[in-house]
C-alpha cells in the first residue's frame, strides 16, 4: 500500500511555518503498513495544486492533503478541488449547523466568511471537524483516495484519529511494517557503518536498516515488512540482539531515548545524584538534565563558571592552574569537577571548558576543543574533543559528549 502527503501554502515554502503535519501523518500512515512514498510542499495556486493531484492519481493508494481550507481569499484548494473533481461547491447543512454553534459558544459574530466554510465539493464525503470550522473531505478517483483536511496541525490530528485512520484501516488489508530504533554515539556515521557492513549483508530481505545521524548520536532505524506481526517483532528483536553484541559500547538506548533520559534512568536506578559546572556549555547540560521529568530525585544543581574568577572563587580552581595551562585545559576542568561535587555534595559532578566559536581558538587550542571532565568517588576522568566552528552545533555536541562520559562512567561505578 503507497501513500503520499500533499502540503498547501507559501508559508510553509518559505520558511515561515514548519510543515510538522507532513512528520505527523507519515509516522501515523506507517504505522498502519503504508508506504509513504512521496511528501510534496506547494504554493497556494490553482495550477501547482492541480499539477500535484494529477501527479499522484492512480499512482498511489491514499494521497493526504492539508492547507487551504480556511475563510480567506487566498484558500482555494476547495474550489481547486472542484475544478479537479469535476464538481461544485453546496451548502453542507449539518457543517453549517456545526459552525453557527461554535461560533455562539466562542461569542463570535457570524458572517458570510464563516458561511463560505461549510460549502463543500457536491461529490466528496464530508469529514466533520469538530475541533474547527473547516471540514475534511473525502474523494476517490482513478482507484485513488483523496483526503482533504484543514492545515491546521490540531484539527488535522483530530479528523485523522477519529476517522481517517479507522477508516483507512478497515479499507486496506493492511501489511505489517515494524520501525525498531537503537540510540548510539561514540562514533562516527562512516565508522559505524564499516562496523554493520557484515551484519547489513546477512539482513533478511524484508529488513532494511537506515543510519539517521544528528548532533553525534546516531540512530539506527530497523525497518520490517510483511503479513504477520508476531514473527516481525521475533525477527527484529533477533536482529536487535546481534548489534547489542557488535556494538555494545556504543549502544546507550532503544526508540526515541535520549542521552539525557538514560543517563537519568541510571541515576535513579542507584540512587546516586549529580550536579554540573559548566562555561563553554553555558547551562546545556544542566538543561538538558531537568528537561526529564522526575530529575529533581538526582540532579541537584549548576555553577555556571564562564568567567575564570567564578572558576576560581566558587569552583576552587588555583590560580596558577589556569595561568599555567589555561582555562581549557584538562588541569583547569578536572578541578571544577572535584570542586562542583564537593559543594553541591553530589555522587557525581560534570564539568565542561572549551572553545565554542567562532572566535578564540588558537593552533594549539583550535575552535570546537572541549575538555570535559566526571568526578565521583572512584576519582576523576577526563577527556578531550575537538568538533567543528559552529558555535551553537558545539554547545550541542560539547553537551552530548559529556552526558556520554557521564553515562559511562555512572555504568562503570
Amino acid at each position: 500500500m503507497k501513500a503520499s502527503i500533499i502540503t498547501i501554502g507559501d508559508e510553509l515554502l518559505i520558511g515561515q511555518t514548519i510543515d510538522t503535519n507532513s512528520a505527523w501523518m507519515g509516522a501515523e500512515l506507517s504505522k498502519g503498513g503504508f508506504d509513504v512514498y512521496r511528501i510534496t510542499s506547494i504554493h497556494d495556486r490553482r495550477e501547482d495544486i492541480l499539477n500535484a493531484l494529477n501527479e499522484a492519481a492512480g499512482k498511489t493508494d491514499v494521497v493526504l492533503i492539508t492547507g487551504g481550507l480556511g475563510p480567506t481569499s487566498d484558500d482555494i484548494t476547495k474550489q481547486t478541488l472542484c475544478e479537479f473533481f469535476n464538481t461544485h461547491l453546496i451548502i453542507n447543512n449539518e457543517v453549517l449547523t456545526m459552525i453557527e454553534e461554535m461560533m455562539v459558544r466562542r461569542n463570535f459574530p457570524m458572517n458570510e466568511k464563516n458561511r463560505q466554510q461549510a460549502e463543500v465539493p457536491e461529490s466528496c464525503r464530508v469529514l466533520k471537524n469538530s475541533a474547527g470550522t473547516a471540514p475534511g473531505m473525502w474523494f476517490e478517483k482513478d482507484s485513488t483516495i483523496f483526503i482533504s483536511m484543514p492545515g491546521v496541525p490540531h484539527e488535522m490530528k483530530h479528523i485523522m484519529t477519529e476517522i481517517v485512520l479507522p477508516d483507512l484501516k478497515e479499507r486496506f488489508t493492511s501489511q505489517t511494517i515494524i520501525h525498531k530504533n537503537i540510540m548510539t554515539y561514540g562514533t562516527f556515521e562512516s565508522k559505524l557503518a564499516e562496523i554493520l557492513t557484515d551484519f547489513e549483508s546477512k539482513l533478511p530481505e524484508n529488513i532494511r536498516l537506515a543510519y539517521l545521524p544528528a548532533s553525534g548520536i546516531i540512530k539506527l532505524r530497523l525497518t520490517a515488512t510483511g503479513s504477520e506481526f508476531n514473527s516481525l517483532s521475533a525477527l527484529i528483536a533477533e536482529q536487535v540482539s546481534k548489534l547489542y553484541k557488535i556494538i555494545p559500547e556504543f549502544i546507550y538506548g532503544e526508540d526515541e531515548e535520549s542521552l539525557e533520559m538514560a543517563v537519568g534512568k541510571l541515576l535513579s536506578s542507584l540512587n546516586k545524584t549529580v550536579s554540573t559546572a559548566e562555561s563553554c556549555t553555558g547551562g546545556e547540560i544542566a538543561h538538558l538534565l531537568t528537561s526529564i521529568a522526575g530529575s529533581s530525585a538526582y540532579y541537584k544543581g549548576s555553577v555556571i563558571a564562564y568567567d575564570n574568577i567564578v572558576k576560581t572563587q566558587l569552583l576552587g580552581v588555583q590560580d596558577y592552574i589556569i595561568t599555567k595551562y589555561g582555562a581549557v585545559s584538562e588541569n583547569t576542568v578536572r578541578e571544577m569537577a572535584v570542586g562542583a561535587r564537593n559543594m553541591l555534595k553530589t555522587d557525581f559532578a560534570v564539568a565542561t571548558s572549551g572553545i565554542a566559536g567562532p572566535d578564540g581558538g588558537t593552533d594549539e587550542k583550535p575552535v570546537g576543543t572541549v575538555w570535559i571532565a566526571v568526578d565521583s568517588e572512584r576519582g576523576t576522568v577526563c577527556e578531550k574533543k575537538v568538533f567543528g566552528n559552529d558555535r551553537l552545533t558545539n554547545i550541542k555536541r560539547f553537551s552530548l559528549a559529556s552526558l556520554n562520559l557521564l553515562r559511562k562512567q555512572i555504568i562503570n561505578h
